[in-house]
């Protein structure tokens, strides 16, 4: 069967500062980018079904005003529901959420359980009560969920710049969470929030989303790397994200 160049739709809006770096680590994994504005999609000025994927930037959504990554939730929860559940359920996109589009998805309730509306865990301060910007070495549990992510090994590095990443579940939640092999980043060495169980990153119940912390579009050349000049043949580990994605369409 012949390979589709999948579609991929960047949602933008005031604060998101990360969009432009997303876009090229995916266009550099051979997928087609638009940034497009949330109310493109609420105006009806284009639409998720011209897409395969759904990207959720880093940034500062609306200031982080009320909570991080709130405003931007409660736009897509509410004006854009039932275009959101047809993107997940019916079309099987993929959708990946990183640092502040991680925070959106979880008050979404798309992660973890994909409950549009229905928020169950949330990502709270650091803390250390401050922001954290670094490089951090990550964990790929094994057994995860993730469908587009199956052969990814770590560990990883990945690039980290959040105030707000301490990753909470109530008790059952967690424990859901840790059964059902949502999990698929752990912080290796240095847990930068205290995130319990030194959670990085989930995947939802159907594998097709996935959300995390840390920044893999930080980490797509090797030049990105510290000390790239001591191992030249470094692969980067970020673009192995975005090259699953791409080729999960074929």
């Amino acid at each position: 069967m012949a390979r589709t160049t999948p579609k991929v739709c960047l949602i933008k809006t005031d604060g998101t500062n990360c969009d432009c770096e997303l876009k090229f680590a995916f266009e550099l994994a051979g997928a087609k980018v638009n940034i497009v504005h949330i109310n493109e999609l609420r105006n009806k000025t284009d639409s998720l079904k011209n897409y395969q994927i759904l990207g959720l930037p880093g940034g500062f959504s609306y200031g982080d005003d009320v909570a991080s990554g709130k405003i931007l939730a409660i736009e897509l929860s509410s004006y854009l529901s039932s275009e959101i559940k047809n993107f997940v359920d019916k079309q099987k996109g993929l959708v990946i959420g990183i640092c502040n589009g991680f925070q959106t998805l979880v008050r979404t309730g798309l992660l973890p359980y994909n409950e549009l509306g229905k928020m169950s865990v949330t990502l709270d301060h650091n803390d250390c009560g401050h922001f954290v910007c670094r490089p951090i070495n990550l964990k790929v549990e094994k057994n995860h969920n993730c469908v587009f992510l199956k052969n990814l090994k770590g560990p990883v590095t990945y690039y980290t710049a959040h105030g707000e990443g301490k990753f909470i579940a109530p008790p059952k939640d967690l424990a859901r969470i840790e059964k059902e092999n949502l999990v698929v980043f752990r912080y290796a060495d240095i847990n930068p929030n205290g995130s319990p169980n030194n959670i990085a990153g989930i995947t939802d119940t159907t594998g097709y989303i996935l959300g995390l912390m840390p920044h893999p579009e930080r980490a797509v050349l090797k030049t990105q790397f510290a000390n790239w000049r001591r191992h030249p043949n470094q692969l980067p580990d970020g673009l192995f994200v975005f090259k699953k994605m791409v080729e999960y369409f074929k």
